[in-house]
């Protein structure tokens, strides 16, 4: 047995869609006869019946059947190599590495990447979660092509496009600390409560302690959203993004510690890629995307965007 052609499978899989062979030749831009010749020849090959000729249309003998469920897979993987040298012949990639921080706005980033992804159907997408130092990490290790998180804004080797800032308000469950406290509240007095902190997710974490206060015990979690249900059970306080608990604060389930003494801290979310990478076509289409979406590109002076 010969191995099989994929013209020969093509002009079988046309057959099949399209319910004739005159059919199939017009849908594949062949003749009526190299349509049945490369079927013809298929069923030599295979040494099986595979089609049914008996009624008025073609239909897919038993054998047939399997033989081009089988087959489905193969036809997909062809098919996708196609498009693949295809945007490797026109320079662009075929997927793109983007990293969300646990300060990302998910919806919003995610809404602003499906836009552009679903006009560029042949560009697969790959998407991480990282947490604290792990997608400036990740971005820096060129293990990413793009991120949305926190970033040093005097970092020479990257550039950037702000997204919005967002506000790390210190909140507790009203249960957990004494009303009284509320606006005189010291950092040192929460020592003999617990706090929840944020696990980084950098390989090689650096030994800065981010809103930790000295000394306190901690339970440590993975992402924003563990760090919130354990604060709302009044398991620990802990710092947690403005835009993720807008609702609970609204309803009183949360409340905010902030204070004079302890104000809590603003951060600025932005795309950042390394100035130094080698940004294909896609890359840049989307970059400028994110410009027109959000913002202006800066290495420099940082604008606020809502």
């Amino acid at each position: 047995m010969t191995d099989f052609a994929l013209h020969d499978l093509k002009c079988f899989d046309a057959v099949i869609r399209t319910g004739s062979f005159q059919a199939a030749a017009a849908a594949l831009h062949r003749s009526h006869p190299a349509v049945f010749a490369a079927v013809a020849r298929l069923e030599s090959q295979a040494r099986l019946q595979l089609l049914d000729r008996g009624g008025y249309r073609v239909k897919l003998s038993d054998a047939g059947r399997s033989f081009h469920e089988r087959m489905q897979p193969l036809l997909s993987e062809a098919e996708g190599l196609r498009q693949h040298a295809a945007q490797l012949a026109m320079g662009e990639e075929s997927e793109l590495h983007v990293v969300l921080g646990d300060l990302c706005p998910r919806p919003a980033v995610l809404g602003l990447l499906a836009r552009f992804f679903s006009k560029c159907l042949h560009t697969r997408l790959h998407l991480h979660f990282e947490t604290v130092g792990g997608p400036v990490e990740r971005l820096k290790a060129r293990d990413a092509d793009l991120m949305f998180h926190r970033v040093d804004t005097t970092d020479p080797s990257l550039e950037w496009i702000a997204l919005r800032k967002v506000r790390l308000i210190p909140v507790a469950a009203p249960s957990l600390l004494p009303a009284s406290l509320a606006r005189t509240l010291r950092p040192e007095q929460l020592r003999d409560y617990t706090q929840c902190v944020m696990r980084d997710s950098a390989r090689a974490p650096r030994d800065e302690q981010f809103l930790v206060i000295e000394g306190v015990h901690q339970v440590t979690v993975a992402d924003q959203f563990m760090k919130k249900d354990v604060i709302l059970q009044g398991l620990a306080w802990g710092h947690l993004p403005d835009f993720l608990i807008d609702g609970e604060m609204r309803r009183g389930e949360l409340r905010s510690i902030a204070g004079r003494h302890f104000p809590g801290h603003t951060e600025t979310v932005v795309a950042a890629r390394r100035i130094d990478g080698a940004h294909g076509p896609v890359a840049q289409r989307l970059w400028a995307h994110l410009q027109a979406s959000c913002g202006r590109t800066s290495s420099s002076s940082l604008p606020y965007v809502s």
